[in-house]
């Protein structure tokens, strides 16, 4: 028995040993590809971060924000500075491909066509290491889209035709709607973030409150308030939608500008806005609250009420940083003909977060 494990390890061994062999001693010619093709890939980095910067000065003097004098030295700097990275960086790659070239393998950890590391000298004897690593993805130079979750709420009614807002029969206070959705922003012009096209999607609740006791009733066609028979504690229809909101947005920004990024920031200022919006009914819900001999009812009532399945209209925003004052208007009428014009109105404070 312990022959057949001797031989057996023996064996295992056989097997093995050149597979583990093979792994110790990587092609060293390959990794040099890579140093080789890395040391290009930053030298065209730096070549085209170089371009930038001079690009970004001659703007600044086209708009005589700085003089001919200080164009030219600040070029000479970033020129200076770019040469300096590139030379930093390839006595790195270069001082590896010289260990490679040796055969020295082992003080190689990890050679990647996206990033390289490289460790020169053992750091388990005292010795210093130095490192290159650029596995993370490239910081984007400008960008021009952000993405906001926004929330909106507040009162919300109806404009009746050939009716006083004053006479309306929907109670001011309880009546309200409900916003939260998701935008994105992007800045239309090349050099100013003066104005940005926003637009999304967004779930609506619009609520409307009948005061005087009355309630909804449908008759085919026909949606009316009707009184109920008992005293009601609360009566309200809520119409459910799916909109996609476009607008316009005009507003000062602070501009930061890095040597590998540009970057636009609307913090702490203040923001106009103007657009639409179309989109759908999902539903219509009336929800009634009451007592009936001395017990406490509550009815769900889900039907379409002969409202309209396409929503449209116009809203508009002003506001200071994440805040905004917002009103929205529905051009589609709450319900379908023959019944009376009534479109929804609503106004509340919008929250881009």
């Amino acid at each position: 028995m312990k022959k057949i494990v001797i031989i057996g390890i023996f064996i295992s061994h056989l097997f093995f040993s050149p597979h583990i062999f093979a792994q110790e001693n990587t092609d060293n010619s390959e990794k040099i590809k890579l140093l080789e093709q890395k040391k290009e890939n930053l030298i065209s980095e730096e070549k085209e971060a170089l371009k930038r910067e001079v690009i970004e000065i001659n703007e600044r003097l086209d708009n005589e924000e700085i003089t001919v004098q200080e164009a030219d030295e600040l070029k000479l700097e970033a020129a200076d500075k770019h040469a300096l990275n590139i030379k930093n960086k390839s006595a790195i790659i270069d001082n590896s491909i010289a260990l490679l070239e040796r055969g020295e393998t082992d003080d190689i950890n990890e050679i990647k066509p996206d990033g390289v590391k490289i460790i020169l000298f053992d750091f388990e004897n005292g010795e210093a290491i130095v490192s290159l690593k650029n596995s993370k993805k490239p910081k984007k130079f400008d960008k021009r889209t952000y993405s906001y979750l926004v929330m909106a709420f507040g009162l919300n009614n109806a404009i009746i035709e050939g009716q006083s807002f004053n006479n309306s029969p929907y109670s001011v206070g309880k009546s309200s709607f409900f916003e939260i959705g998701w935008a994105w922003s992007t800045r239309v012009l090349n050099n100013s973030d003066a104005v940005r096209f926003r637009y999304g999607f967004s779930f609506t609740f619009n609520g409307l409150n009948p005061i005087d006791n009355m309630y909804f009733v449908q008759d085919g066609n026909l949606t009316y308030l009707d009184e109920f028979y008992t005293d009601l504690t609360k009566s309200k229809l809520r119409m459910d939608n799916l909109v996609f909101p476009l607008h316009f947005e005009f507003g000062p920004s602070k501009k930061h500008e890095g040597h590998n990024y540009i970057r636009y920031s609307r913090k702490k200022k203040f923001k106009y806005g103007i657009g639409g919006y179309f989109g759908f009914n999902l539903s219509t819900r009336q929800k009634l609250k009451y007592y009936e001999n001395g017990a406490k009812r509550k009815d769900k009532i889900k039907k379409s009420y002969n409202t309209s399945n396409l929503i449209y209209g116009l809203s508009s925003y002003i506001g200071y940083s994440v805040f905004s004052l917002y009103t929205k208007y529905d051009l589609n009428n709450i319900f379908n003909d023959p019944n009376p014009k009534e479109n929804n109105i609503s106004l509340g404070i919008r929250f881009d977060l």
